[in-house]
């Protein structure tokens, strides 16, 4: 969909006006690409007295050089009480305007829930509010994130998440927190020779899911209703998947899946629960059949299908499971009751059922789009559609791939520590948390 305001903003003349104006200047987003360098430029990591300074620093090729560098990654999880925060003013102050553009920073805490002293506790939750503000701050497309790590956990269970937000696969996340489990994570790898499930992959978010999932080396199965089967199998032909017609909301749909599942290929690794749909109206002009298909399509189908699944033993150890929650479900959306009830289900799902699945080695997660230039988001009246893009830290809309990387990382071997997640893909959005 065509985004003229960001045009506008980029061209020659656009450009001084934009500065003259103080209007919104979309930064260009630079996104990952097959055969790309996973991170395109050097990481400086500090302080040098952080618990894992030695690891990361070995990891990510510390540069200790001056000039630019593409990711500030900083260890605070040393970080004892509020005085021990003038450490990120001295790390970040000297180095601020010295990221190249959609540059990456990402500060390392305590989840809250490991820290029991007082004063701690205030310096931990204080990375929040800094890591919110830098993201924006820094502009020109920088992202920021707080990832919160289990004392307990090894760099090794770190790897996966920081490749992601370090990478340009993370290119419309930012401002998210993001807890990392003691988990003993394996080796990194790709999907190759394993199955993963897309509902709702007929177009939009789910066919970028099926392309990224497969791009990966996953073997897609890729699903949405009969009426939108010749898209499905467009998009189940160019990923050399499989296109698999059904209504999850009908009667039975849950146990014939299974039993397709179980024929084709004895097992799911991986499980996203990506379809979804809208029918808005206020609550007063509501009648029962909008929003009992809301909450079916959205919510019910993806917990009754997971359940399904998991008693017929085809979800294995070490699988994954991802839901898309929505920004709606976190602030709420006029007109959108059914909806954001919908969505903030998936995210009380997510949150019960990853503590009842850990013991498995099987994660549960979810993402929770803001706009995303979408079929759908292209029918929203001007200025709704307008403010949707602009009103978040990259002053654009997101892509459906922002999305899908966002699920791929989820989906990877070496995720297995990252669980209970919900991770908004929204460029920052002014709503929500």
């Amino acid at each position: 969909m065509s985004d003229r305001y960001t045009s506008f903003a980029r061209s020659g003349p656009g450009r001084a006006i934009v500065k003259r104006l103080g209007l919104p200047d979309p930064p260009k987003l630079a996104r990952f690409r097959e055969g790309d360098p996973l991170i395109p430029g050097p990481v400086l990591v500090g302080p040098s007295d952080g618990p894992r300074f030695e690891e990361l620093a070995k990891l990510y090729a510390s540069s200790e050089e001056a000039g630019k560098h593409h990711a500030l990654v900083f260890d605070a999880t040393g970080i004892t009480g509020p005085a021990g925060l003038r450490a990120l003013y001295d790390f970040f102050h000297p180095v601020a305007r010295a990221l190249t553009p959609a540059g990456r920073v990402v500060v390392l805490g305590l989840p809250l829930a490991a820290v029991a002293d007082p004063g701690q506790a205030a310096a931990q939750q204080a990375l929040d509010g800094f890591v919110r503000s830098v993201g924006k701050e820094f502009g020109r497309g920088t992202t920021a994130q707080l990832v919160r790590v289990h004392p307990a956990a090894d760099t090794a269970a770190l790897r996966s998440t920081l490749d992601f937000l370090l990478s340009a696969k993370s290119a419309y996340v930012s401002g998210q927190t993001i807890e990392v489990a003691a988990v003993p994570a394996p080796e990194g790898g790709d999907l190759r020779g394993k199955v993963a499930l897309v509902t709702g992959a007929a177009r939009g978010i789910g066919a970028a899911m099926a392309r990224v999932l497969a791009r990966d080396g996953a073997h897609v199965v890729c699903l949405d209703v009969p009426a939108a089967g010749d898209d499905l199998a467009k998009v189940a032909n160019e990923v050399r998947g499989e296109a698999y017609q059904l209504d999850l909301t009908g009667e039975g749909a849950a146990q014939r899946l299974a039993g397709h599942l179980r024929e084709r290929h004895g097992r799911l690794d991986v499980l996203v629960h990506n379809a979804g749909i809208t029918r808005d109206k206020t609550l007063a002009n509501m009648d029962p059949a909008r929003w009992d298909a809301v909450l079916k399509v959205n919510l019910i189908a993806p917990a009754q299908v997971t359940q399904v699944l998991l008693d017929a033993g085809l979800i294995p150890d070490g699988g994954r499971i991802v839901g898309v929650a929505s920004i709606a479900g976190i602030a709420g959306n006029r007109g959108q009751t059914n909806y954001a009830a919908s969505k903030a289900g998936v995210i009380g799902w997510v949150h019960a059922l990853a503590p009842v699945l850990a013991a498995r080695g099987i994660t549960v997660n979810a993402v929770a789009p803001g706009f995303i230039e979408t079929a759908m988001t292209a029918k929203l009246p001007l200025f709704i559609r307008e403010a949707g893009r602009r009103m978040n830290s990259m002053s654009q809309g997101g892509l459906p791939v922002d999305v899908a990387e966002t699920v791929a990382w989820f989906a990877a071997p070496g995720s297995a520590a990252v669980t209970g997640n919900v991770v908004r893909v929204c460029g920052q959005s002014l709503l929500g948390a």
